[in-house]
């Protein structure tokens, strides 16, 4: 049976959250590392990649809406499709503007 995406991501998950948890409670040696710079290192990296991959996200959302127009099939289509909503709603009784 093949392997989704999903459970690739949660395979390749486990494996490194294992391994954080290893080198955490000092089980494994951090490598090319010094083990007490590693104490210090590893209870903030969680945090680390959270606020990274918020980063990313912030960045590639404003990338995406800067470059819309960019776009120009979408962009009229999504006008198309905004136009027609609001004749739907007006014609129901609905104040859009």
């Amino acid at each position: 049976m093949a392997m989704t995406r999903a459970k690739r991501l949660a395979l390749w998950a486990s494996i490194f959250s294992v391994l954080y948890f290893l080198a955490l409670f000092s089980y494994i040696p951090v490598l090319f590392v010094d083990a007490e710079t590693a104490q210090q290192i590893l209870p903030v990296m969680p945090w680390w990649l959270l606020v990274s991959f918020g980063s990313y996200a912030l960045w590639s959302l404003g990338h995406g809406l800067y470059t819309f127009r960019e776009c120009t099939d979408a962009y009229e289509e999504l006008l198309k499709e905004i136009t027609e909503a609001k004749t739907e709603l007006r014609v129901k009784g609905v104040s859009v503007d």
